[in-house]
């Protein structure tokens, strides 16, 4: 309410009468007299000099109204930055995000994403699965693409499951086989791929009770790859960073099928930015 008053006061000295500073702001004259009159009680001061000629500023009014119209000024420049984001012109939206995400996903969501919204700009922060968590809880990224489940204070979205598959050398014994024996993750050297805190690939040996020679562990999918093609061992990796990849290896899935669900979290969804909100609708667009 107090802004209305500001610009009640500011129009009625701008032109000088109540009355056209009503037609102006679509008050009545009544309620613009009013208005003046409070913020005069509120303050203890005089603002105007009420004539038959029309309105004119006292000493305490002409020192207060510059002020009060860099208030009204500003005000008018927030209610435009706020119809600005409504209209989706500008923004910032910010995604924690890990590698096969970043590389198979992102790129085409936000290539059509920035057709429908081209001001819209991203901010993307790579990391493992525990470092996502703890970018969306601290406000760091808008929202994460994580393994589910995730932690239960966050918000998700299930979005798919990505097998995770055997990746050996092209000239390796089981190259043409049709799927990979658990136990055969014994006879090489592995290249384990860990994730953070929360690491798929070493439940798959807790769940089949199996022990696998780790000579090299690391959260890089691609350095995985290439010491595979280079032969020094054999590894698991998600289906998803196998795409569009220029190494020569093979990937296999196991007899047993192994999975991870991959969704986004969130702290709330009805928190998040506008066109952090509007940018999830365009998740079906990740492939």
């Amino acid at each position: 309410m107090s802004i209305q008053k500001y610009m009640a006061f500011v129009k009625t000295v701008e032109y000088g009468s109540f009355t056209k500073a009503a037609d102006a702001l679509n008050y009545t004259q009544s309620g613009i007299s009013r208005m003046i009159k409070d913020l005069e009680r509120e303050w203890c001061v005089s603002l105007l000099e009420r004539g038959r000629a029309g309105v004119s500023l006292t000493s305490d009014g002409l020192k207060l109204l510059p002020q009060l119209k860099r208030i009204c000024n500003e005000h008018e420049i927030l209610i435009a930055q706020i119809d600005d984001l409504h209209d989706m012109q500008s923004g910032l939206i910010r995604i924690g995000t890990f590698s096969s995400v970043a590389t198979h996903w992102l790129p085409n969501m936000i290539k059509i994403f920035k057709k429908d919204y081209p001001k819209i700009d991203f901010e993307l922060l790579l990391g493992d699965y525990t470092e996502i968590e703890d970018w969306i809880l601290e406000g760091r990224v808008d929202f994460g693409f994580l393994r589910l489940p995730t932690k239960s204070e966050l918000e998700t979205i299930f979005l798919e499951l990505d097998r995770l598959l055997v990746v050996i050398p092209q000239d390796h014994p089981f190259a043409n086989a049709d799927k990979f024996p658990v136990n055969e993750l014994l006879t090489s050297p592995f290249m384990l791929l860990e994730k953070g805190a929360k690491a798929e690939i070493s439940e798959i040996f807790e769940k089949h009770h199996i022990v696998p020679q780790v000579h090299f562990t690391t959260w890089d999918d691609y350095a995985i790859m290439s010491m595979v093609e280079n032969g020094l061992g054999i590894s698991i990796l998600p289906e998803l960073i196998l795409q569009r990849i220029p190494y020569k290896i093979a990937a296999k899935e196991l007899e047993t099928p192994a999975f991870r669900n991959i969704g986004v979290a969130m702290r709330e969804q009805k928190l998040l930015s506008i066109a952090a909100k509007r940018f999830l609708e365009y998740l079906h667009y990740r492939k």
